[in-house]
C-alpha cells in the first residue's frame, strides 16, 4: 500500500496550493481533507481479507448445498483433496472454503468445524496451479509487452487526468490518476466506500478506466497471446484425468470412500483468466476457430461499445470455474456429461457447441486444443 501513502503525501501537497490560490471550497471534494490512506502504516501485505474468508466460507456451504451426493461421505484427503498454490492467500482461501464445506460434520468447537488437510507443490515446480511463474518464456513475454500495454493505456489516463484538472482546478498527475482509480476500487471492494474516491469519476471515466483494466488482462492472462492459455494444460489435463478416474470407479463399482469425488484447487487470476480462456469462455462469433489456430484476438472493444471481456466478470474476488461430471446411464448416446460453471453459474463452451452441457469424450477432444509448449 505503498502507492497510497505517497498519494496520500502528494494530496496534502495538492491541498495546500490550493488554499494559497484561494480555490473555491466547492471545487475541493470534502473527504480529501481529511484523509489518509486507511492502510496507513500497515507494514505487510498479501494476506486474504475478511471479506474474502467470509466469501470462501460462504461459497464452500454453497457447494456442498448444491451437490449433496458429492459431499456426502466422510472426509478423507484422498476422497477430496485441497491443492493450492505456496501464497498464504491462496491457502487461506483453501481453508475458508474447507471450513464452509466441511462445517457442521466435525468435532471441533461449537460450529462442530474438523481438521482437513490443505497440500501444495513448491513455487519452483507448481507447473498445475502456478504455471505463469515457472514458464520463462511467459516471463519474458510479459516483460517485454507491458510498456506497450502502458503506451496503450496512456492517451486515456491523460484524458482523465486533463479532466480532473479543469473539474477540481488541482495540478493532478498522471501517477495520480492511476493511484486515485486504485484507491476508488480498493475502496469499493474492501470497504464498501462509493463517495470518496470513486466520486472523483464520472461514469464515462470510470468505464474508460475498467476498459483499460480490462485491456491489461486481456492481453497479458487472456486471449491476447496464445502462450498465456497454453500454460494452462496441465491444469485442464488434471482436471481430465480426475474424471477419467471417476469414471472408471463408477464402472468398476468401487466402494465409496475408495475413490476420489471432488478434486478442489485453489489459485490465482493469473490461473483463473487462462483457464477460462482454454475452456473458450467469453468468446464472440468464430474466436473460438481463432484461438484453436493459436491467432491473438481483436481487443475488447473500447466504450461505448458492449464487450464480453471483462476482468469483473471473468475473475472477480472468489472467481471461480467448476467443471462437473455427470452420469447419465439412459442417455443411449453418451453415459456421462461435462457442465461448465463460472462463478456459479452454467456457462457456454464453443467447443461443445456452444452448450454448458458437453459428452465427455467431446470435452475431451475439444478442450485439449493446443500443445503445450512449458513443461
Amino acid at each position: 500500500m505503498r502507492e497510497l501513502e505517497k498519494l496520500a503525501s502528494h494530496i496534502k501537497e495538492l491541498l495546500k496550493d490550493a488554499k494559497e490560490k484561494n480555490l473555491s471550497p466547492q471545487k475541493v471534494p470534502a473527504w480529501l481533507l481529511k484523509w489518509e490512506s486507511p492502510w496507513k502504516g500497515k507494514l505487510r501485505g498479501g494476506e486474504l481479507d475478511t471479506k474474502g474468508e467470509e466469501e470462501l466460507y460462504q461459497l464452500g456451504i454453497r457447494v456442498r448445498e448444491r451437490f449433496p451426493d458429492l459431499f456426502n461421505e466422510e472426509y478423507h484427503p484422498d476422497v477430496y483433496p485441497i491443492k493450492t498454490t505456496q501464497v498464504p492467500r491462496a491457502s487461506a482461501s483453501a481453508v475458508a472454503f474447507g471450513m464452509g464445506l466441511f462445517s457442521g460434520n466435525g468435532s471441533l468447537g461449537l460450529a462442530r468445524h474438523r481438521a482437513f488437510a490443505v497440500t501444495s507443490e513448491s513455487r519452483a515446480s507448481d507447473i498445475t496451479l502456478r504455471f505463469f511463474d515457472c514458464c520463462q518464456t511467459y516471463k519474458d513475454f510479459r516483460k517485454s509487452h507491458e510498456p506497450a500495454i502502458d503506451k496503450l493505456k496512456e492517451p486515456i489516463i491523460a484524458e482523465i487526468t486533463s479532466a480532473l484538472a479543469k473539474r477540481y482546478e488541482f495540478n493532478f498527475t498522471r501517477q495520480d490518476i492511476s493511484s486515485l482509480w486504485f484507491l476508488c476500487k480498493q475502496e469499493t471492494t474492501l470497504l464498501d466506500i462509493t463517495d470518496q474516491a470513486c466520486s472523483l469519476f464520472s461514469p464515462t471515466e470510470v468505464a474508460l478506466l475498467e476498459w483499460t483494466d480490462d485491456l491489461e488482462v486481456f492481453m497479458l492472462k487472456g486471449y491476447g497471446k496464445s502462450l498465456n492459455y497454453r500454460m494452462g494444460v496441465p491444469l485442464l489435463k488434471d482436471v481430465i484425468q480426475s474424471m477419467d478416474q471417476a469414471i472408471k470407479a463408477k464402472e468398476d463399482n468401487q466402494a465409496p470412500g475408495s475413490y476420489e469425488k471432488a478434486r478442489l484447487r485453489f489459485a490465482h487470476a493469473e490461473t483463473v483468466v487462462p483457464f477460462s480462456c482454454l475452456l473458450g469462455l467469453f468468446l464472440e462469433g468464430s474466436d473460438f476457430q481463432r484461438i484453436q489456430k493459436e491467432e491473438p484476438l481483436d481487443f475488447p472493444p473500447k466504450p461505448p461499445k458492449n464487450r464480453s471481456w471483462r476482468g469483473s466478470i471473468v475473475a472477480p474476488f472468489a472467481g471461480n470455474n467448476m467443471l462437473v461430471l455427470y452420469s447419465c446411464p439412459a442417455n443411449s448416446s453418451s453415459k456421462y456429461f461435462v457442465r461448465a460453471l463460472h462463478n456459479e453459474h452454467p456457462i457456454a463452451m464453443p467447443g461443445c457447441g456452444g452448450t454448458d452441457f458437453c459428452p465427455f469424450e467431446v470435452f475431451k477432444v475439444c478442450m485439449i486444443i493446443l500443445p503445450l509448449l512449458c513443461l
